[in-house]
């Protein structure tokens, strides 16, 4: 067996990566994904690209339940256990087969946009949300989070002029998501899987940079 095909067989022998994107909208997370998927698959990595709320048809459902404007009120409880049953459908049905079958997981959002977004959006207490954490996905967690930051005016213009209809989350005053990335960055501070990235500059440069954060664990 040559090295490379040695290499390669070993990497689908072993349990795959999960790699996670996070930042408030306008950060350019879709774009970065798609370039983080073509270098893993340039290194012969089998890659997995999905988001969250969703990811499989039933989770995708319940994403519509969150972020749509319904008839009836969503009370934040309401919002986060939807959110934690949408992951748990997720989890169990694509992301730890997917990583049991040694592929590398590319997840534009997972449990810490429920601790930003919830937590520090919607005023959620952090240990309800660590509680349902650890009982939804206990042996699923990042194991690189690109945090893509930049400030909310920008963020929000950004994402502006791309969009249609503003979904719930969308439709936030400012304040709403000056307290999403305050609390973004400060688990950005406390945890070493994150690299923050400054999401500011051109797309061509947090691109390159989100790639060269991938040294982390393709060396582990």
């Amino acid at each position: 067996m040559s090295g490379v095909s040695g290499m390669l067989e070993g990497r689908r022998a072993s349990r795959g990566r999960l790699i996670t994107l996070e930042g408030i909208e306008g950060a350019g997370k879709s774009t970065v994904a798609v370039a983080l998927r073509e270098a893993l698959e340039s290194r012969g990595i089998e890659v997995c690209l999905t988001r969250e709320p969703g990811g499989t048809p039933l989770a995708e459902r319940v994403r519509a339940l969150v972020l749509g404007h319904g008839e009836e009120p969503l009370a934040p409880q309401a919002e986060l256990l939807l959110m934690f049953a949408a992951r748990r459908i997720h989890v169990d049905n694509l992301i730890r087969p997917a990583l049991e079958r040694g592929q590398w997981v590319l997840c534009d959002r997972f449990t810490d946009a429920t601790r930003a977004y919830q937590g520090g959006g919607r005023g959620m207490p952090a240990d309800f949300i660590e509680t349902l954490a650890g009982a939804v996905h206990p042996d699923v967690n990042p194991d690189l989070t690109l945090l893509l930051d930049l400030p909310v005016a920008l963020g929000l213009s950004r994402a502006a002029g791309r969009r249609g209809v503003p979904d719930r989350f969308e439709s936030e005053d400012v304040a709403f998501f000056e307290r999403v990335r305050a609390r973004y960055l400060e688990l950005g501070r406390a945890q070493a899987r994150f690299a923050v990235i400054d999401a500011s500059r051109p797309l061509a440069t947090v691109t390159a940079d989100a790639v060269a954060a991938l040294g982390r664990v393709l060396q582990a």
